[in-house]
């Protein structure tokens, strides 16, 4: 490892780089200018096992030296030495506030600096073998949880291409709703997890559907208050297909398929929740499924123009609709458009997830 040694005096550097050479594994690297010294250790920084620094310097004391050192990435907690012929309670506290780990009182012989730097290095090496063992485990831990979230992303594939079978629609409608519960939670400020999770857990949102017999699914008219009782079945099956999971993504996929058609002032169903008692997540995928709905041609209806369905967001905000991911939506209107735009070329809907 390499030593940095600090003095503005060229003899009090030989003296310490003399005494330092002999111990195993260091290299000593002397200067006598304190902004040639911050360069080298920020340039070197993932090099330097041990900092030695003299007090008394002109320009910058060692007290402010080793705060700059501090400051510096991977440097933190390097071992620090400060040498100096003054014994005041009062520096040594503030050299310590600053960061210094040890003293070394001038004149300093050879065996106490190697006794001192020898330990500090022990020091040094142990605090850079386990941040190098929590970096290891970071990226292990980072590679399971990428492995489970591409087993959940197959499971959920297979879930909806057997959704697919029931409806030619679903794929597209589901990748799109997908893609906007993406923005939704991006405009909202969820972290980057967050917003993968709530985007892959959104495709299920009608997984209930499966449980809808043909004739009223796939029905090219209005539906008789019967067949409507039936197909508002769908968000309480789709709660029960996807509840029991430990898969995190798969309560939320539960959680928004049991509440999505919610409705903000307690008219929706299957509970007939209340604004925020609704789950945020089932307000979200609200905005998205209505506005997906609206925007696409149905066998019962033509597709709205992407301003009117944005217009009746608006007017719905407070009623159906949660008014602030109504605005998280469309404070994303320009991405908006260019999904829609994807989406009639007949291109494949980008991932949001």
């Amino acid at each position: 490892m390499l030593a940095l040694v600090l003095d503005d005096a060229e003899m009090n550097n030989l003296v310490m780089v003399a005494s330092l050479r002999p111990l195993a594994g260091c290299r000593p690297h002397d200067f006598t200018v304190p902004a040639d010294a911050l360069a080298f250790a920020q340039a070197r920084a993932s090099e330097i096992g041990i900092v030695i620094t003299d007090y008394d310097m002109p320009g910058m004391d060692g007290i402010a030296f080793i705060r700059a050192v501090r400051r510096i990435p991977g440097l933190a907690n390097v071992p620090a030495i400060m040498v100096t012929s003054h014994d005041q309670r009062s520096l040594r506290r503030e050299a310590l506030e600053a960061g210094a780990t040890d003293f070394l009182t001038k004149p300093a012989d050879a065996v106490e600096i190697r006794a001192r730097v020898t330990n500090l290095l022990a020091l040094s090496e142990a605090h850079r073998l386990q941040r190098d063992h929590a970096a290891q485990l970071a990226r292990e831990v980072a590679t399971a949880v990428a492995l489970v979230e591409e087993r959940e992303r197959e499971i959920v594939s297979t879930l909806m291409r057997a959704a697919e079978h029931r409806d030619s629609d679903t794929g597209d409608h589901i990748a799109r709703v997908s893609a906007y519960v993406g923005l939704i939670a991006e405009a909202m400020r969820m972290t980057p997890a967050e917003t993968r999770q709530m985007s892959l857990a959104a495709t299920m949102h009608d997984v209930g559907k499966i449980a809808v017999p043909d004739a009223i699914l796939l029905k090219p008219g209005a539906l008789t208050p019967e067949e409507r009782r039936e197909m508002e079945q769908h968000a309480e099956r789709g709660r029960r297909i996807l509840s029991g999971s430990a898969s995190p993504v798969m309560r939320l996929a539960a959680e928004i398929a049991g509440s999505h058609h919610e409705r903000w002032d307690g008219t929706g169903y299957p509970q007939g929740l209340t604004g925020e008692a609704i789950p945020l997540s089932g307000r979200m995928v609200a905005v998205a499924d209505v506005f997906d709905a609206l925007t696409t041609e149905r066998p019962y209806k033509q597709a709205w123009s992407p301003e009117r369905a944005r217009a009746y967001l608006q007017e719905n905000a407070g009623s159906h609709f949660d008014p602030e991911v109504v605005a998280a939506f469309l404070s994303r209107w320009e991405q908006v458009q260019t999904f829609l735009a994807l989406g009639r070329d007949g291109a494949p809907m980008p991932d949001a997830a």
